[in-house]
């Protein structure tokens, strides 16, 4: 079940500071995006995991929160992570239980309470 959008609305002020760490404290990642018909770049915090392949995100705002769509379209996005730069690929929608994903397990447990089943996957293409 997604967060409802009021929370998102009001998330923007804290992200403005958020951005800022962001690239510093994982599992915080800033995920840089290209707006779908404004061309327009966007950066967005997300809370990301590593996998064996790249990254998982928790949608906690949906599939339909436009820098998921935006990056669907785009086909990926850059992400900063660690204090390193890195192109990711092949976004891939996941609807499934928290607890089959490789997430920590403290994370499972809370995304399993918010009823959170939609993820994102998306593969380290190359570092910069």
């Amino acid at each position: 079940m997604p967060m409802p959008r009021a929370v998102a609305r009001f998330n923007r002020y804290p992200n403005r500071i958020v951005k800022r760490i962001a690239p510093h404290v994982p599992p915080l990642l800033l995920l840089t995006h290209t707006g779908r018909t404004s061309g327009k770049e966007y950066q967005t915090p997300v809370c990301g995991f590593r996998t064996d392949a790249g990254f998982i995100i928790a949608l906690t705002y949906g599939r339909e929160a436009d820098w998921v769509r935006n990056v669907l379209a785009a086909g990926g996005c850059d992400v900063e992570y660690r204090n390193r730069r890195l192109t990711l690929t092949d976004p891939t929608l996941v609807v499934t239980d928290p607890h089959e994903q490789q997430l920590p397990g403290a994370i499972k447990r809370a995304l399993g309470l918010l009823r959170v089943r939609d993820f994102l996957t998306l593969r380290v293409a190359r570092p910069d």
